[in-house]
């Protein structure tokens, strides 16, 4: 075991018990509720992390593989995107808006050779890029359903004064849509002062210098920005175009 891994054993299982138990029954003793969903998230995310500490050598030994484990992250985080919005979400929103700010990016990152042409690479910068894209669709998906809802007068006064449905409903649910990117510009903003995010961690651990890990950081976070940018706009745009083709 090298210095910078965590060790495996009893101290850990203790601590990470300790952890999840106290998060749920913070959220049940406050009335916030959602201990439960504390909880199942951290016993799935311990099957899943177990199942992919498994395969993930086979997976990365050739591109095949490692291909179809991104699609796999990507039918999950389309699932689950949706999922979140709600069950009045069309279908073909969340993976649309998923995959329209993830794959030019990754195109574009490696075309122009900034991002190393390696399953190693390309993999988990794949899976931060999507799981990205998935909360920013999930938030200003929610968001601008629930606009819609509770701003339906307002929606209706746009409608008196001549504008067009899909108008209307722009003009309630932008700046709504807008804060699903809040966390991502957060995490920009801060980044070295208030968080050493996991890229930079992992090239400082595999050995890279400073200067190398700062410069892949960065990279992965304005990336993330283009990425969750598109998503959002898309995610409104279509959401707001069904609001305006079944509007009566």
């Amino acid at each position: 075991m090298s210095a910078g891994t965590v060790p495996i054993g009893p101290t850990l299982v203790v601590a990470l018990v300790g952890l999840t138990v106290a998060a749920a029954a913070v959220l049940r003793l406050s009335g916030i509720g959602r201990g439960r969903a504390v909880l199942t998230a951290a016993v799935r995310a311990t099957v899943q992390l177990g199942v992919v500490s498994l395969v993930i050598v086979a997976v990365l030994r050739a591109w095949w593989s490692t291909g179809v484990f991104i699609l796999l992250m990507y039918v999950v985080a389309g699932v689950t995107a949706r999922r979140r919005i709600g069950p009045s979400c069309p279908r073909r929103v969340a993976p649309l808006a998923i995959a329209a700010g993830v794959l030019p990016s990754l195109v574009v990152l490696l075309a122009s050779r900034a991002l190393p042409a390696t399953p190693l690479v390309v993999l988990p910068t794949a899976g931060i890029l999507i799981g990205g894209a998935m909360t920013a669709t999930s938030l200003a998906g929610r968001r601008t359903l629930d606009e819609l809802r509770t701003r339906h007068g307002e929606y209706e006064a746009g409608l008196a004064l001549g504008l067009l449905p899909r108008d209307a409903a722009l003009e309630i649910c932008r700046p709504a849509a807008g804060q699903a990117l809040i966390p991502a510009l957060d995490q920009t903003r801060t980044v070295g002062l208030v968080t050493l995010p996991g890229a930079f961690v992992g090239v400082l651990l595999g050995g890279a210098g400073p200067l190398e890990a700062g410069a892949t950081q960065l990279l992965i976070l304005l990336t993330l920005l283009a990425v969750e940018a598109v998503a959002i706009a898309l995610a409104l745009e279509l959401l707001v175009r069904d609001r305006a083709r079944t509007a009566p």
